[in-house]
Formats: C-alpha cells, sequence, structure tokens
C-alpha cells in the first residue's frame, strides 16, 4: 500500500511535492520517489509500503523503458504474475517483480482496455507522453482512494486531501451543500467532497486529462448494477454454492501474494469467520488473527472470536480497549480521515489495526460480505414490509402499531427473547424502521433505514439546504428487484464511502496493508444473478455464505445475532469524552450561518438527560473537530 500525489505546473518546485508526500508518508514509510516532466510540467511523489518485492527495483515514480511513460500506483493487482506471463510472450523485458511494472507495460500494450484484466485494488495514475495525457485510474469498488482538485489552471491529486493542503494553489472553500448528507450518513458520497473544486474519482471511472488546456473526462468502466440487470442463473443450489466456494478460494488465494507477513482481522462474525477458515485450511503454519474487545459485555465480541480462534488454531492475539485508548485516538479522526467523517467504528478499527502491525504488514478484512451476501436486517425487514406501500390500511396499521412501543420498551422486550432471535443494536435498529415506514415510497424507505439521524431533526439544527444532486444514488435502476437494489446502493454508497474509507485509513495510518477478499469484483458480479430465493433462504441472510463456513465450522460456534463494530457511544460521550462536546459544540464554536444553536443547546440537553442521540451528537462534535483542524 501506498500514497501518491501529483500535480502539473511547469515551474519545476520539488519541495512542494515533498511536502504534499510528508503529510501523508505514514502511507508508505519505506522510500519515496519524486519526477518531473520539464515537457509537460507533471509532477509525481510517491510514498512506498512495501509489499510486492522488497528491492530497488520496486520504486516509484516507474518508468518506462522507451521514457513515454511514467506511472505512480497505490494498491495491489494480485493477478499481476499471470499477465506478466502474457506481455512477456509479447516481448516485454522486466526489471522487477512488482504489479506495478506490470500494470505500465500492460497500458503500453492495451490501453486503458487494461483495466479488463486486472484483479485487485488500486488507484493509480499515468503520464502518457505519446497522447499528452494523464489517466487518473480507480479500482472497481473502491477499496483505494483517488482524490482530485482543478480550479481554473491547476489541477492536481493524491491519496488523500491534506497532501493539498500543502500546495499554494489550493483554495480552502468549504462545500457547505454536502453537509445535510453527512448529518444523515456520516460519510460524504463520492464524487463529492468537503470542499469545492475537490473530488472524489468514483469506484470503476477513470479520468482522462487533456494535459495542455487541462481538459477532461470522466468515463465509467464498470458498474455493479450492469450484473444486477443481467439475466439470473438458472442453476441448481449445490451448483452455485461450488462456484461460490471456487470464487472465494480464489480470491483469497490471490491476497495471500506478498512478499512480507499476513494476518486477518477476526470479529467472530460470519464474514470474517469464513476469511479466516477458509485462509487455515491452506497454510502450512498457524495464520495469525487479530480481535480487541471491551469490558461492556453488551459490546464484546471478543470472547467470540476467540473461540472461532481456538477451533481454527490460530496465532490468536486479543487486546481489550481501554478507554485511554479511545481517548487519544478521537482527537487524531480530523488528521487522518480529513474530512468529516462519522462512523465511530473507526475507532476500534484503528487500534486492531495498531495491534495486527506489530507481527504483519498485511492484514485480511472481511468487508463486504453484507452487501454482496445480503446480510444486513434492514434488507429482510424491508423487503417483507414492501407490500404494504400498495395498502394505505395496512400501511396505516403498522405505523400505529410500530408507534405504540418506545425504543425502551422494544428493548427490554428484546432482552427476554430467545438467543436466536436476539437482536444486537435493537434500538437503533428500531428507531431507524420507525423512521422507515413513515415514507411516501420505497426508495425513500430504504434511505430512511439507512440514515444515522432523521433528515427532520437535521433540518432543524442545520441551517444548510439540501441539494438533492447528492442522493440520485438512492433512486430505482432499471427493473432490478427492490431486495437488490438496496444491495446495489449500499455497495455503492455505504461501502464505498464509509466502510472502505475507514478501514483505509485506519490501517494506513500505522502502514498496515489491508486487503478485502468479500470485494472481489468476481464475487459481486456472480452473485449479483444469483437468483433471490436462494441468496436469502429459510428468511436467513448470507444463506450461501453460512453453507460455505459450516463446511468448517460448527453451526452452534457460529450462529449468533449479528453485532457489527459497534462502540459505547452514548457512553463515553457522557462520561470519558464530555470535556469534547462541551468545547467544541460550545455556542462561541459553533458557526450561526451553518447551524441553528439553540436547536444544538436543547440536543446537549436532551441528551445529557438520558435520551440516546449520541450518534447526532457524534456528528456535530466530528464537523467541528474537522473544521477547526482543517479550516480555522
Amino acid at each position: 500500500m501506498c500514497g501518491i500525489v501529483g500535480y502539473i505546473d511547469k515551474n519545476k518546485n520539488i519541495d512542494t511535492l515533498n511536502d504534499m508526500l510528508k503529510i501523508q508518508s505514514y502511507r508508505g514509510p519505506d522510500d519515496s520517489g519524486v519526477y518531473f516532466d520539464e515537457m509537460s510540467g507533471v509532477h509525481f511523489g510517491h510514498n512506498r509500503l512495501s509489499i510486492q518485492d522488497l528491492s530497488s527495483h520496486g520504486h516509484q515514480p516507474f518508468i518506462s523503458d522507451c521514457k513515454n511513460y511514467v506511472i505512480v500506483f497505490n494498491g495491489e493487482v494480485y493477478n499481476f504474475k499471470i499477465i506478466r506471463v502474457e506481455l512477456e510472450e509479447l516481448g516485454y523485458k522486466f526489471i522487477s517483480n512488482s504489479d506495478t511494472e506490470v500494470i505500465l507495460y500492460s497500458y503500453k500494450e492495451w490501453g486503458i482496455q487494461c483495466l479488463e484484466k486486472f484483479i485487485g485494488m488500486f488507484a493509480f495514475c499515468i503520464l502518457d507522453k505519446v497522447e499528452d495525457k494523464l489517466f487518473l485510474i480507480r479500482d472497481r469498488s473502491g477499496v483505494k482512494p483517488l482524490y482530485y482538485y482543478i480550479d481554473k489552471d491547476q489541477f492536481m491529486f493524491s491519496s488523500e486531501i491534506k497532501s493539498f493542503h500543502k500546495h499554494p494553489k489550493f483554495r480552502k472553500e468549504q462545500s457547505l451543500e454536502v453537509l445535510p448528507y453527512f448529518f444523515q450518513f456520516g460519510y460524504i458520497p463520492a464524487p463529492y467532497t468537503i470542499f469545492e473544486n475537490c473530488f472524489k474519482l468514483e469506484s470503476g471511472h477513470y479520468l482522462e486529462l487533456k494535459i495542455d488546456g487541462l481538459k477532461f473526462k470522466i468515463t465509467k468502466y464498470w458498474d455493479v448494477n450492469d450484473f444486477y440487470l443481467k439475466e439470473k442463473f438458472a442453476k441448481s443450489e449445490d451448483e452455485i454454492l461450488k462456484d461460490v466456494e471456487k470464487i472465494l478460494d480464489d480470491a483469497i488465494d490471490l491476497r495471500m501474494v506478498s512478499d512480507v507477513p499476513v494476518g486477518v482481522f477476526l470479529s467472530g462474525g460470519y464474514d470474517s469467520s469464513l476469511v479466516a477458515s477458509l485462509l487455515a485450511k491452506k497454510q502450512e503454519k498457524k495464520i495469525n488473527t487479530f480481535t480487541i474487545g471491551f469490558d461492556n459485555e453488551k459490546y464484546n465480541e471478543a470472547k467470540h472470536a476467540k473461540s472461532i480462534a481456538e477451533y481454527l488454531d490460530t496465532n490468536h492475539t486479543e487486546y481489550y480497549m481501554k478507554n485511554r485508548d479511545m481517548l487519544d485516538l478521537v482527537e487524531k479522526l480530523p488528521f487522518y480521515y480529513d474530512e468529516p467523517f462519522g462512523d465511530s467504528s473507526a475507532l476500534p478499527t484503528m487500534i486492531v489495526s495498531k495491534l495486527a502491525r506489530q507481527s504483519v504488514t498485511v492484514a485480511l478484512s472481511a468487508d463486504g460480505g453484507d452487501e454482496a451476501f445480503c446480510g444486513y436486517s434492514k434488507y429482510f425487514f424491508l423487503n417483507r414490509f414492501q407490500s404494504i406501500f400498495s395498502n394505505s390500511f395496512k400501511r396505516e396499521v403498522l405505523k400505529t402499531g410500530l408507534n405504540l412501543f418506545s425504543v425502551n420498551n422494544v428493548e427490554y422486550i428484546n432482552k427476554k427473547l430467545p438467543k436466536k432471535l436476539k437482536q444486537t443494536n435493537i434500538k437503533d435498529k428500531y428507531t431507524k424502521f420507525q423512521r422507515a415506514i413513515n415514507s411516501s415510497s420505497l426508495e425513500e424507505m430504504f434511505e430512511s433505514a439507512s440514515s444515522y439521524v432523521d433528515k427532520n431533526e437535521i433540518i432543524r439544527f442545520l441551517k444548510v439546504e439540501k441539494n438533492q444532486d447528492l442522493f440520485k444514488k438512492w433512486g430505482k435502476v432499471g427493473n432490478i428487484e427492490f431486495l437488490n437494489q438496496m444491495m446495489a446502493v449500499d455497495y455503492k454508497l455505504f461501502m464505498n464511502d464509509d466502510v472502505l474509507t475507514k478501514v483505509d485509513r485506519a490501517t494506513m495510518s500505522v502502514s498496515l496493508e489491508g486487503r478485502e477478499p468479500l470485494i472481489d469484483h468476481r464475487i459481486i458480479e456472480y452473485l449479483a444473478r444469483v437468483p433471490f430465493d436462494i441468496k436469502y433462504k429459510n428468511r436467513q441472510g448470507k444463506y450461501l455464505l453460512r453453507q460455505v463456513l459450516y463446511k468448517y465450522l460448527p453451526k452452534e460456534l457460529v450462529d449468533k445475532p449479528k453485532s457489527g463494530f459497534q462502540i459505547p457511544l452514548n457512553e463515553w460521550l457522557r462520561d470519558e469524552l464530555k470535556p469534547l462536546v462541551l468545547k467544541y459544540l460550545d455556542d462561541k464554536k459553533l458557526d450561526e450561518n451553518i447551524f441553528n444553536i439553540e436547536e444544538i443547546t436543547q440536543l446537549k440537553k436532551r441528551f445529557y438527560d438520558g435520551v440516546d442521540i449520541g450518534t447526532t451528537i457524534w456528528f456535530i462534535l466530528m464537523y467541528q473537530m474537522w473544521k477547526e483542524k482543517w479550516l480555522d
């Protein structure tokens, strides 16, 4: 894993380039390199975390033997050895054993169509001197980040926004229109960012820039919706299971290609247990697994993860989070995440990354399982009740029923249920479902069930008007069935801009490469075409994934209520983090042009009077801390 930066300026300025590299040096502490092209004014910079070919031959920026092509690359193309053989048969000579060189010569041979050959996670920029163009490319699922800034005569790109702050021509103009989206979901959706004229390159897209004149166009080369729109397989369940296991096996095999030690994040859930199980069966030596826990049993999954590790006989390391760990990290979040980011599970993710980095340089994570295999409870609930929207009477009955029970009543009832029926994080889920059932369409129902904060509450405390363009991806696409539509939207939004951003910044903060086998594009391409009644069978989410997992782990060991990576947010904000809340949500700190200050005062009062609206408080806190770090 690495960090890349670049900009165009006929006046050579290596000092600025080095400053842009230095601020994100943790992405690649093993080596750095710069490049300047006098003809075009292109500046390239690269921070290297050595994973493939640890020698100096893997140094970047990498220049082709003909000198006409130059690349800076972040990520891994896992099948590069196969592609290399093909290129060698065409006469190419290689000086390294790196995937970087293979990518560059693939582009030289096949042009931008080379992307069809790559299996992996990648964000890279190629200078093509023959065409006088720059190409910025981001992988299909968006595992690796890539930002660009274009304003008048200035163009720059980077793995992280913070590098732009080191360029004298970067104007820090806040984009207020993204704030309603951020406060509703906790992240800012691609291609938007918190700054004007600054964008995320969307996953599955590439940007082609004509250097003379800075004219550019963006092309989509891959879209998960295309596969949901294809005809469904006419295969038996057994055939599909064999196919799925084969793809999973190969995805994990490829992600073990490394010249450094590899480990696995193990939470004890279905996804991470599957990755650990498939990996354990392939390795002659014990695999390394890592997990963190909480003293509060309500949030603690470490015991369950440990039982999985013992069954698989792994080298297991666990660490119980202390409040001091959390307090030290909260104030670092604005630095590492660059723009307002509300997912509080970034904290345990950073801690487990630090834990793993003590033993390994690469860690496999198991993100993407819910979006591909149908795992979130909201999918089942909303799919079951979609018929209600065609019957106003049924809808009103359900609304009345949901409104009869307070979240505290629901939590009490949930505690009394048998283990198999018990839900984790029930208060949050119930609140979301209450909002969803008051929606006017299926799409709005799904949007509401995915929101962390009620949009009506946001209207009360935020003075910024909502930009509907940011919400377009929540709309229906073609004739995709509603359940598949939900998974496709989450794949492109929540997984990309929340989950993968969280993991990238957390792992990179300690110079750890995170790899995501369940986000191998071949998995989602296949599962998108699996019939609904096989994907979600016997009212079981992740039905197919479970069937594969049961081959390696006993059902009783893995079947349990889904928990997710939760932290005791309400408790922490009322106790250890209260000084931060009082400091950053103080009337004098709040911008009266952005916030309704009286409303936020009431939010704080309600929260400290015992109403569990910690997520709302946390999102405001994260915005305020970001603003002080990067704007004030």
